[in-house]
């Protein structure tokens, strides 16, 4: 056999692969800026952004359009050769993994604040905690969403600065080093490396090292936040002794929602995850890697359109929160309201804070 036929041939498939990922991140990548927009639209112009309820998943919203931004950037330049693209390229690499990482890391502080605002409402009801404490609670949120921010920035600090420094985008294979995730190392020779060359290798590991320990603490935190709030949200509605059909289909929806949110993390981003473990291990020649890029086309790249539908638009408070303020607000007067109370006392007892609470989860 030809080996330099053969590995033209070989050259020619993986370039048929690369075009076709192409396409598949460019239309993920447009899909997911839709979607996210339309949480952030809806955030925005429905004045709700405020609201403790809604505030992290306008930022969660907010990293997810960051993430399809780069995305599409990638795919653009991949068809679209500029001057100094290898720099841009390498740069952009590192600005996507910085929304990766914020993306993960508002996810968990997303189902934190759903688990702190069924806690706060668990203590009120029960224990009459005070305001002291509910205050506290809305700070450390505050601190949470700095961090979500500041951490995936300060971890990639090292990828740009040493990178930029050691010329690292001139010791990476740049065929397709604008498609976000696909930038490789460039093939070792049997040269000894220079200090520069060994800089960029460590920063190439270290970059797919942070991704990997980054994804997997915040899908743990996601899994032990929503078995919390899972635990607790028993705990509230048995809290008065009586169950009724109402409270046990909202807690089997709520034991839904514990498997469900978790299980979209993970669709979303496995394929990403084990093609990283194939790089750090050097296997990047397999069919499977192949099947892998694919996959992580359709997922990773269109994580802002699957949490639109996951964590915005199936969520009841999300859709009713502006149409309850302005009924309350605008059509009723105090008259009214005062009788609303009235008759809602002559209602039969439920289990307290149980109304809030499912909307707050589901």
């Amino acid at each position: 056999m030809d080996l330099p036929t053969e590995a033209a041939r070989l050259d020619g498939d993986w370039q048929e692969v690369y075009s076709a990922l192409q396409w598949i991140e460019f239309t993920m990548a447009m899909l997911s800026i839709v979607g996210s927009s339309s949480i952030i639209a809806y955030a925005v112009f429905q004045n709700t952004v405020r609201s403790p309820e809604v505030r992290p998943l306008f930022y969660l919203s907010l990293s997810d359009l960051f993430v399809g931004m780069c995305w599409l950037a990638g795919a653009l330049l991949y068809s679209t050769p500029t001057s100094k693209q290898d720099l841009i390229c390498y740069n952009l690499q590192a600005t996507g993994q910085i929304f990766y990482m914020a993306s993960f890391l508002y996810t968990v502080n997303y189902t934190w604040h759903l688990y702190m605002d069924l806690k706060v409402k668990y203590n009120q009801n029960l224990f009459r905690m005070p305001s002291q404490v509910v205050d506290y609670a809305s700070c450390v949120g505050r601190i949470a969403t700095i961090s979500a921010s500041l951490i995936p920035f300060l971890l990639t600090v090292p990828v740009f600065c040493l990178g930029n420094i050691s010329n690292c985008y001139q010791n990476f294979s740049q065929k397709h080093g604008c498609l976000l995730m696909h930038m490789e190392i460039a093939e070792a020779t049997n040269e000894p490396q220079s200090l520069s060359g060994s800089i960029c290798h460590a920063m190439h590991f270290y970059g797919i090292g942070v991704f990997l320990i980054s994804f997997l603490i915040s899908f743990i935190a996601i899994l032990v936040i929503l078995s919390q709030a899972r635990g607790l949200y028993k705990r509230f509605v048995t809290s008065t002794g009586f169950l009724g059909d109402q409270q046990w289909a909202v807690i089997k929806m709520v034991e839904q929602r514990v498997v469900f949110y978790p299980v979209a993390a993970f669709c979303c981003w496995a394929p990403a995850v084990l093609l990283g473990m194939l790089k750090l291990t050097g296997s990047t020649n397999s069919k499977i890697y192949m099947a892998l890029l694919i996959l992580q086309a359709l997922t990773a790249a269109s994580q802002g359109l699957l949490n639109c539908m996951v964590y915005g638009w199936t969520q009841q408070l999300f859709l009713s929160l502006k149409r309850q303020a302005c009924r309350d607000v605008d059509t009723q007067t105090p008259l009214l309201r005062s009788q609303k109370k009235f008759y809602a006392s002559t209602l039969p007892a439920s289990p307290p804070g149980a109304e809030a609470s499912t909307s707050t989860l589901l």
